[in-house]
């Protein structure tokens, strides 16, 4: 039990995780799930609440569909997943993705939206946004950067 609240002090974990994390210590398993049951019971455990706060974390670097993926990586149901992804709507993803599709940008000069969106728009896409969302975005920025006297 000690283990397992040091752990949580550390950072959230889904159950998943800190099962894992208290048998790679060497825990049997009774004691691994009597704790981990504990620790949902006392409401320090909670994979909804895990993975809304991994989507609040990681949103501004990630597209939904990566950030499912994490979350399930990390043993979070699928229900509790979606709910939480569910948060991180396309107005959302559209502002994440213009923000990062900026910082990406800034690198470099673009001489056209079509080279900006097959330089930048791949790696959003690699991130876990979707494809209209990053063409959005991309057209955003792009629109952004250019005066009247260059269109």
């Amino acid at each position: 039990m000690d283990t397992g609240l040091r752990l949580l002090a550390q950072r959230s974990h889904s159950r998943f995780e800190l099962r894992r994390k208290l048998a790679r210590r060497g825990y049997d398993e009774a004691a691994v799930e009597a704790t981990v049951a504990r620790l949902v019971q006392l409401r320090y455990l909670d994979d909804r609440l895990f993975a809304e706060g991994h989507v609040r974390r990681r949103s501004a670097a990630m597209g939904p569909l990566a950030l499912s993926a994490e979350l399930s990586a990390r043993g979070v149901d699928r229900e509790s997943a979606d709910r939480a992804v569910a948060g991180f709507d396309a107005e959302a993803q559209l502002v994440a993705s213009t923000r990062l599709v900026e910082r990406l940008a800034a690198r470099k000069s673009f001489a056209g939206y079509g080279e900006l969106l097959n330089a930048v728009g791949s790696k959003l896409v690699r991130r876990g946004f979707a494809p209209g969302i990053v063409r959005a975005a991309c057209r955003v920025v792009w629109d952004r950067t250019v005066t009247p006297a260059e269109a």
